[in-house]
C-alpha cells in the first residue's frame, strides 16, 4: 500500500517565469567521459557520508549512505556498470562525431530544441513519486505551444525557485536557484542539458573529519529573492527562522536576520530601493528591512501566517500580504494597513500584481481557484478552477 501511495504522488510545489531573451538559443548537451563520471561518483559518495555523519542525534540509526554500493565503485572496471549505480550511465559518452543539436530525431523535434526569442521559459519544481525534478518548459503564445524542453534531477524536494543571471567569475548567464528540504541552496545552469551537478551552491554541512564548519541555514529553505541591482546578493528564508543575505561571489552569508519567531516563507526586494527587503513569516507578521541596518525594521501584524508578500510595482510604499486564513491585506509603509479582502476559503499561496493595469491582482489558493481581486474597488471575481 505504501508503494502505491508513493507512486501516486504527483504535484508542482513551485514555479517561476523567465523573461524572454535570457536563455541561450542552443542549450548545450553535457556529455561526460568515464573519468569525469567516476570523479562525480567519488564526490557524491563524500557528500552522502558527510550528510549521514553530520547529525549526532542519528548515530543510533542505520545509515543509508552506501545504499548504491559506493564502497566498491573503484573495484569495478566497467564504467557503464559504475554509472548505473546512480542511473546516469546515459550521460557518460566517449567523444564521437556527435551531432551539434542534442535531438537525433526529425527536423520538427530539432526545431523544438532551439529556444526562440519569442519563447517564454517556465521553471517548474515537480515531484512525481519519489523523484524531485526541475523542469524547463517552453511556452510560445503565438504558436500555442507548451512543452518540457529539458529537466534536471534534484537531490531534494523543491520548495522555491528563483531565476538569476549571476555566477561568480562568469559572464551573465541563465540560472535557477532551488530552495529545498535541504539547508543548502543549489544554483543550476539551465542553458545546460543533462547536467547532474549545480553550477554552485550556497551553504554546506559541517564536516568533523575535514575540520570544516557549517555554513548557511540549518533547515529547509522556503524562500529566495535575488537582488537585481546588487546582482551578487541573494536573500533566503528558512524553517530555521532566519533570513540570510548571501554574497554569491564569496558564497557565504554576509548578514543574518533573526527578527522572526517562526519560519520565514516569503521574500521580495524593492524594485527602486535595492537595500529594502520585504519578508513574511509564520509568526503572523510582515516585516520591511533596510538591509544596511537590518536590526531596525518595521513590522505589521496579520490575521494568519504570511504565505506570500509582494510589493506594488505602481505604488512604491505599498505592499500586499496573502495569509493562511485566505485573506489579502494591503499596507502602506508610512500609514499601516489600508484594506483587507477575504479572497479564498484556504490559504493564499499565489499573489501577482500587474505593473501596467492599476489594481489588477490575481490570487491563487489550494481551494482550487484563481481569482481576479480588484482591490481598488474591494471586489473579487473567479478566473478559473
Amino acid at each position: 500500500m505504501e508503494e502505491n501511495s508513493e507512486s501516486n504522488v504527483n504535484f508542482v510545489p513551485c514555479v517561476k517565469w523567465v523573461r524572454r531573451g535570457q536563455a541561450s538559443e542552443n542549450p548545450v548537451k553535457v556529455q561526460l567521459s568515464k573519468d569525469e563520471l567516476v570523479q562525480i561518483i567519488k564526490d557524491t559518495k563524500e557528500k552522502l557520508c558527510v550528510s549521514s555523519n553530520g547529525n549526532e542525534a542519528m548515530e543510533g540509526e542505520t545509515s543509508n549512505a552506501d545504499q548504491y554500493n559506493f564502497e566498491n565503485y573503484d573495484e569495478n572496471d566497467d564504467a557503464a556498470n559504475t554509472a548505473s549505480l546512480l542511473g546516469i550511465s546515459s550521460l557518460a559518452e566517449l567523444p564521437t562525431e556527435a551531432e551539434d543539436n542534442f535531438s537525433e530525431s526529425d527536423d520538427s523535434e530539432k526545431e523544438d530544441d532551439i529556444i526562440k526569442k519569442t519563447d517564454n521559459l517556465i521553471l517548474v519544481g515537480h515531484v512525481e513519486g519519489d523523484a524531485s525534478i526541475l523542469e524547463v518548459y517552453v511556452y510560445n503564445e503565438d504558436e500555442e505551444s507548451l512543452y518540457v524542453h529539458h529537466d534536471i534531477l534534484l537531490q531534494s524536494f523543491p520548495l522555491c525557485l528563483e531565476w538569476l543571471n549571476y555566477e561568480p567569475n562568469m559572464p551573465n548567464g541563465n540560472y535557477c536557484a532551488v530552495g529545498s528540504m535541504s539547508p543548502v541552496i543549489d544554483v543550476w545552469d539551465i542553458d545546460l542539458v543533462n547536467v547532474i551537478e549545480p553550477s554552485f551552491t550556497l551553504g554546506r554541512a559541517a564536516s568533523r573529519k575535514k575540520g570544516r564548519p557549517h555554513v548557511g541555514h540549518t533547515d529547509a529553505v522556503l524562500a529566495l529573492a535575488w537582488n537585481k541591482t546588487f546582482d551578487h546578493v541573494m536573500a533566503s528564508g528558512s524553517v530555521d527562522q532566519t533570513v540570510l543575505l548571501w554574497d554569491m561571489e564569496k558564497k557565504v552569508p554576509n548578514t543574518t536576520i533573526n527578527a522572526f519567531n517562526e519560519k520565514v516563507q516569503s521574500l521580495e526586494w524593492h524594485q527602486l530601493e535595492a537595500q529594502t527587503l520585504l519578508a513574511g513569516g509564520c509568526d503572523n507578521t510582515a516585516k520591511v528591512f533596510d538591509c544596511r541596518t537590518p536590526d531596525t525594521y518595521q513590522s505589521w501584524q496579520l490575521d494568519g501566517e504570511a504565505e506570500k508578500v509582494i510589493w506594488n510595482p505602481l505604488q512604491p510604499f505599498m505592499f500586499l500580504a496573502g495569509t493562511s486564513k485566505g485573506s489579502v491585506h494591503g499596507f502602506d509603509c508610512r500609514k499601516g494597513q489600508l484594506w483587507s479582502i477575504e479572497a479564498h476559503s484556504k490559504e493564499v499561496t499565489g499573489l501577482v500584481l500587474s505593473g501596467q493595469c492599476p489594481g489588477l491582482l490575481v490570487t491563487a489558493s489550494p481551494d482550487e481557484s484563481v481569482k481576479n481581486v480588484g482591490f481598488l474597488r474591494r471586489k473579487r471575481s473567479d478566473v478559473g478552477t
